[in-house]
């Protein structure tokens, strides 16, 4: 399938997605997560924007801050003018504002963390295939981040649904996946 026919299929199945439905998939992805000890250094996540049904982060986020405080959490700015991801830190004392597509987002009010500090970055997607590869929805933010972090960087895909075989239209700028979460299991690559 292309990503254009995959965009459409899973923004439809995540529409039809009850609050309770994404709430139970939300949580699996987070006992994953946390299974898998994704646990260490600096981690960068999105937040999750509701209406879209999108994973909830939160879950995450939340736990990482009371469990395991030496793990730094960014998030990030999106730049509709340059079409780039500035990254700033977010602790509970973060305020946050949506942006025009219902994105949360950091007031920022410390420096920007470069891309070349994350570990780990928790990546948003409609749909990914069995080689690693992913669907979002397709302005390219984060393939342009993820080709600024360190080869070492884990890349890290949260899918409330499972994947599918291949995806027919990749290309030479859309970055793989080194692992994907979805609520049944993890997918490595």
């Amino acid at each position: 399938m292309t990503k254009a026919t995959l965009r459409t299929h899973f923004l439809e199945q995540r529409k039809a997605l009850s609050a309770h439905e994404v709430a139970e998939r939300s949580a699996a992805i987070a006992n994953r997560f946390f299974m898998e000890r994704f646990t260490s250094g600096t981690l960068h996540t999105f937040l999750p924007i509701a209406r879209q049904n999108e994973v909830d982060t939160w879950l995450m986020i939340r736990q990482l801050w009371r469990n395991f405080p030496a793990v730094r959490v960014a998030v990030s700015i999106t730049d509709v003018l340059t079409n780039q991801l500035t990254h700033y830190p977010l602790t509970p004392d973060t305020t946050l504002t949506e942006n025009r597509w219902g994105i949360p987002e950091p007031m920022p009010d410390t420096d920007p963390v470069p891309a070349t500090d994350f570990d780990i970055v928790l990546v948003p997607l409609l749909a990914f295939d069995r080689q690693g590869h992913r669907v979002g929805y397709g302005k390219g933010y984060y393939d342009r981040f993820l080709a600024n972090c360190r080869p070492d960087c884990r890349k890290i895909g949260l899918s409330l649904f499972g994947p599918v075989n291949r995806i027919k239209d990749v290309e030479l700028t859309d970055i793989q996946l080194d692992a994907c979460l979805t609520p049944e299991r993890t997918y490595f690559f």
